[in-house]
């Protein structure tokens, strides 16, 4: 009887440090993921190279600055290219046209 009370906790004691191991992995994994999601790229700089054709730049800048701030992605090129930056080319305004440039 001894013999098994012994065994059911070194069991258990293994269970636990694996599952310990295994919770660790995923702060990791999540830590990692979160951090290459959310590179920061140059707004201004994008914004700016989108908007160098505009006939109205502030109003073009500015919007691209919205857009690129929410979505961290601007599309390459002065216009098109909106498969590239799925979250810039579906951002509506209120009144339901596209707000991104």
């Amino acid at each position: 009887m001894t013999i098994s009370k012994v065994s059911i906790a070194s069991i258990l004691l293994c269970l636990l440090l694996l599952n310990l191991t295994e919770a660790a992995h995923q702060v990791e994994s999540t830590k990692a993921a979160a951090s290459s999601t959310s590179a920061k790229i140059d707004c201004d700089a994008a914004c700016a190279a989108r908007c160098q054709l505009a006939s109205r730049q502030r109003l073009c800048h500015r919007a691209c600055g919205t857009c690129c701030a929410r979505c961290s992605c601007v599309p390459p090129g002065t216009s098109g290219n909106r498969d590239v930056c799925p979250c810039y080319a579906t951002m509506t305004t209120h009144g339901g046209r596209l707000k991104c440039p």
